[in-house]
């Protein structure tokens, strides 16, 4: 019971301690500029989950035109190319019916030509709309940090309708997830691009009521993550339509299609790996996307109002928390199968609701913590108790080894329950004893007495092992031990009698070296053998335990033991001995004896040999 209880507590420390580390680490992700592992993971969890949902048809009312590496071929300018290029696609874009034109390109210095720089902001401005961006940077000067502000020069700044930052956020692994929604600048705030061109294409105010959780914008709370918004990724590189600038310029768009720009918003970028204006999304961590197409799917989030949210800290907790008491509960499973089953289960099926969640509601339910916590929680104390029981296996190993073979003793760990070792059995009881052994020891110096003890002990007791037996006890120089439990022998009779008389032999072997190294030898052996029911199993105390028997057929062994005193006969063995082995080994009856605690005569036998053994095997009498 004890046992019990401690595999419980210890089951639950581990549950509460998991969840408590999982629970800190939770609770450190919360403070500024701290990314845990877990929320590393987590980012890798969403990204799978977005890519599973699989791309969305983007808004048709989007479309690039891009500075690609066909218009850096077809027009051999090398960047940053003549204001006056962009003026021309500008000009196609309102020839088309472009709403809003949005300027990617930094326009914060002259061109070389300022003729340029007027065409360009003349084409801007006869735009129906036009939005370009500003930068935001800061700089370390001799210790110092310097913020800078650029922003378009002053042609431009009269021809946009908006402007905006394009800052982009790398997590800590460089993917892109999300836009810096805002920014702050002499105490101005400047929103991202991608609200200006919204607000211009949709005829609505631009953003309001800032926070870093949160902004307001046509009439929707915006969600936010410390001033980021989550894109809602429409797909990977070139999802939206995309127009070569080369193409644009030329006026072969809109021959193609007059309809190309028509109502649209168009945004001008470049896409070529030659200005590293890319970036790794979750659709394409190993096929960068171009900053601008970022931006259409920035803006494409907004128009939709498809934003995407995660859940509050208190419900991730609370979701641990939920998740350690459903480990607790499949712990507790005692099939080891049925629980790794139902672990998967429960793991496979969370992450189904996490992916049903987000492709329903757009919302990032937390996925790495409470999956942590119901492995962790499962395995840890599924761990335990193969430990626990690997430790008790171990226990009864060396318990079981000081009475019968290793080969016996990994047989017995079969047995689950120790308690089912407590039982009534029929086996065969062995006592010997060393004749004269205490007139002798009082003779000899005690650590003669050990000399000669311990070689006989552990020559005996190794005999008994070879045959099946268990040693039960040793008191002084005798030996009592018994076949039959707790491995189970039909033959456990034949066993004991082949045992003593092995042990006959044992002694001999031992009297031939006493008397070559010149110690005491002639000592004898009396054994007596009984068959029977008593019971088998653990006695003692929460100090020392001992495997014994206890019956009346244990206490005849005994007394058979000290009639071969009187007989003067090695071995002796009871009438119930006698019917199971008497086809194997050669008997004479020696006696009907009453026998001390017997009300009737008991038949006791001298046991000759084996059948058929030669004269020189076969027991002899000693004097008396």
């Amino acid at each position: 019971m004890n046992s019990f209880k401690n595999r419980l507590n210890l089951r639950a420390i581990l549950l509460i301690g998991t969840a408590s580390i999982l629970l800190l680490i939770q609770f450190l992700a919360l403070l500024p500029n701290v990314t845990t592992p877990i929320e590393r993971t987590e980012y890798t969890v969403r990204d799978l989950i977005m890519r599973t949902r699989g791309t969305q048809e983007p808004s048709q009312d989007i479309v690039i035109v891009a500075v690609d590496d066909f218009s850096f071929t077809w027009t051999g300018y090398q960047w940053p190319w003549p204001r006056s290029y962009f003026a021309e696609i500008v000009d196609q874009i309102n020839k088309g019916g472009g709403k809003v034109v949005g300027m990617d390109i930094i326009l914060s210095e002259q061109d070389e030509d300022p003729a340029n720089d007027k065409a360009l902001a003349k084409a801007l401005e006869e735009a129906n709309a036009a939005v370009s961006v500003v930068q935001l940077f800061t700089t370390n000067t001799d210790g110092q940090i310097v913020y800078t502000y650029a922003q378009p020069i002053a042609p431009f700044r009269s021809a946009l309708d908006g402007t905006g930052t394009s800052a982009v956020k790398r997590d800590e692994d460089a993917i892109v997830r999300s836009v810096q929604a805002f920014d702050e600048y002499n105490d101005r705030l400047i929103y991202h691009w991608a609200f200006d061109i919204a607000s211009l294409y949709l005829g609505v105010d631009k953003p309001s009521n800032p926070t870093d959780t949160s902004l307001e914008f046509n009439e929707q709370t915006v969600p936010l993550q410390n001033g980021r918004m989550f894109v809602n990724f429409s797909g990977p590189a070139e999802t939206y339509t995309t127009y070569s600038a080369a193409n644009v310029h030329d006026g072969i768009t809109l021959e193609q299609d007059p309809d190309a720009f028509r109502g649209k918003i168009v945004l001008i970028g470049a896409t070529t790996l030659t200005l590293q204006d890319i970036y790794p999304t979750p659709f394409s961590a190993q096929k960068p996307t171009a900053g601008v197409e970022i931006v259409a799917s920035t803006i494409d989030t907004i128009l939709n109002g498809a934003y995407l949210r995660e859940t509050p800290p208190w419900v991730t907790l609370l979701i641990t928390i939920v998740a350690a008491i459903i480990a607790a509960g499949i712990s507790s499973i005692k099939r080891p199968s049925t629980t790794v089953i139902t672990m998967v289960a429960v793991m496979t099926g969370y992450l189904i609701v996490g992916l049903v969640v987000f492709i329903t509601q757009r919302i990032f339910i937390p996925t790495v913590a409470p999956e942590i916590m119901l492995f962790l929680g499962v395995v840890l104390p599924t761990l335990e108790q193969a430990v626990s029981q690997e430790l008790e296996k171990r226990r009864v190993r060396s318990l079981f080894s000081r009475f019968i073979s290793p080969e016996m003793v990994d047989q017995m760990m079969d047995t689950q329950d120790l308690n089912s070792l407590n039982k009534r059995s029929d086996v065969s009881i062995i006592f010997s004893d060393i004749r004269g052994f205490t007139t002798l020891s009082e003779k000899l110096a005690p650590e003669d007495v050990v000399a000669l003890l311990n070689p006989y002990l552990e020559a005996m007791s190794n005999v008994i092992y070879e045959h099946g037996g268990t040693i039960d006890k040793y008191e002084g120089d005798a030996i009592i031990a018994f076949f039959g439990e707790p491995v189970p022998f039909k033959d456990h009779a034949a066993r004991a009698l082949r045992a003593s008389l092995d042990m006959r032999k044992a002694l001999e072997k031992l009297r031939n070296q006493w008397e070559k190294e010149g110690r005491p030898n002639q000592i004898e052996m009396g054994i007596g053998i009984n068959s029977g029911e008593v019971f088998v199993g653990l006695l003692g105390s929460a100090q020392r335990i001992n495997y014994t028997v206890i019956g009346d057929n244990a206490n005849l062994a005994s007394r058979l033991q000290d009639l071969t005193k009187t007989y003067a006969w090695p071995i002796l063995i009871s009438e119930s001995t006698y019917q199971q082995v008497k086809d194997e080994f050669e008997t004479e009856f020696a006696d009907a004896v009453t026998v001390k605690g017997k009300t009737q005569p008991v038949n006791v036998y001298k046991v000759v040999g084996r059948k058929g053994a030669p004269k020189s095997e076969q027991l002899q009498s000693w004097q008396k």
